[in-house]
């Protein structure tokens, strides 16, 4: 951090990446295939926390479009070493985020987005009695989801998770009918999510009890609300109608710093945003047999909006559109992201496999079909609106 700010921008993502990225090597070598807690899960946080920062120095002396974007957050000096330490282990967000700006979590400690420089509240402070409590609530519903579905749909042999074959790739569940295989598949990984919202759910609970997931107030003096510390609308999520609304629902302080940090600091190029978000989750096959596959609905889903979603409401809840949407992004999402629970090459292939590939085939031929057809005028009053 004591580097010239320009260099230091990239230095320390590029040395705490590096970091990130060793440690992952070393849990494959020593846990290949294991689900094990160990230091990874939190040095991934610290690695944002840490590479926001060095970007955080560098707005302050920078003029250019991205840094102006992302002014309101510089820092005009290095923190000292009370406030490094407090930022980078915060015992709110250390295990498992979300990761937040050293602004927010000075003004947090400071108090200087609830109290003015007279000392006098900036507004009517909100109780942070049910954001606390809802968040905990919440989490124990996931954990209960998680155990009795998980419990009664796994996916990997729970006696022997590392050596013994999945069990949704044994003889013996691979001769039940497709469709009950599918659901099956389904099920269990609505069990698997829950357990990331277990995690998150705490930790917004956590900072909400001592106002630092509050947003403070807007000039009237209003409070604007709690969205500092979430990290994640379930609902939304579940619902999602698409796969940009998905990827933006699903850990969205991370979508966040991708899309400060890497994105608009790269000039738009995806290709270093998957590279960053695929490192930085680590080296198993299965990450990226799914990053590699996304995309395909994406292509599918715009060339969708282009060509078709022109004839029906717009409105998320409509019949037919709407719903079909909800349901079409989750059915493909659920293949897609199977290699992320088998995570190792053969399993993620196998996987996809006795699926027949039917979440890569499909939206294939649906990309070259739809892009074929012609594209629908616009009407009248969406063309006065582009003019």
């Amino acid at each position: 951090m004591t580097l010239p700010r320009s260099v230091n921008r990239w230095a320390v993502p590029a040395f705490v990446m590096l970091y990130c990225v060793l440690g992952h090597l070393h849990r494959q070598y020593i846990n290949y295939l294991g689900w094990d807690l160990d230091f990874t899960g939190s040095q991934m946080v610290i690695t944002q926390k840490l590479h926001m920062m060095a970007f955080n120095l560098y707005d302050s002396q920078s003029d250019s479009r991205a840094s102006k974007k992302c002014k309101n957050y510089s820092l005009q000096s290095l923190p000292n070493i009370l406030e490094f330490l407090g930022y980078t282990f915060c015992f709110t967000s250390v295990l498992s985020g979300p990761s937040f700006e050293f602004t927010t979590y000075k003004a947090a400690c400071e108090g200087t987005h609830i109290y003015g420089k007279d000392g006098k509240p900036l507004g009517a402070i909100p109780s942070n009695l049910w954001p606390t409590v809802r968040p905990l609530l919440v989490s124990l519903l996931n954990l209960v989801i998680f155990v009795v579905v998980g419990g009664a749909f796994p996916l990997l042999d729970t006696t022997d998770p590392q050596k013994n074959v999945p069990v949704v790739l044994t003889e013996q569940f691979l001769a039940n009918p497709w469709p009950y295989r599918y659901m099956y598949q389904w099920m269990g990984l609505i069990a698997v999510r829950q357990k990331y919202y277990f995690a998150w759910m705490n930790a917004e609970g956590a900072h909400n009890i001592w106002y630092a997931g509050f947003d403070g107030f807007d000039e009237q003096g209003k409070a604007k609300g709690w969205e500092t510390a979430s990290n994640m609308d379930m609902i939304a999520f579940e619902t999602a109608p698409n796969i940009q609304t998905l990827s933006k629902e699903w850990n969205k302080k991370t979508s966040l710093w991708l899309t400060k940090y890497v994105y608009i600091r790269t000039n738009g190029s995806l290709i270093a945003v998957y590279g960053t978000s695929a490192f930085w989750h680590g080296f198993y096959p299965g990450y990226y047999m799914f990053f590699l596959s996304v995309p395909l609905l994406t292509f599918c889903e715009r060339v969708a909006r282009k060509k078709i979603s022109p004839y029906f409401p717009k409105e998320k809840w409509t019949f037919p559109y709407g719903i079909a949407s909800i349901l079409t992004t989750s059915f493909f999402v659920e293949y897609m992201v199977i290699p992320f629970v088998m995570l190792g090459f053969d399993r993620s292939w196998a996987a996809y496999k006795s699926h027949y590939f039917m979440g890569h085939i499909i939206p294939t031929i649906f990309f070259f079909v739809v892009s074929m057809l012609p594209t629908p005028k616009p009407k009248d009053g969406e063309t006065k609106k582009t003019k």
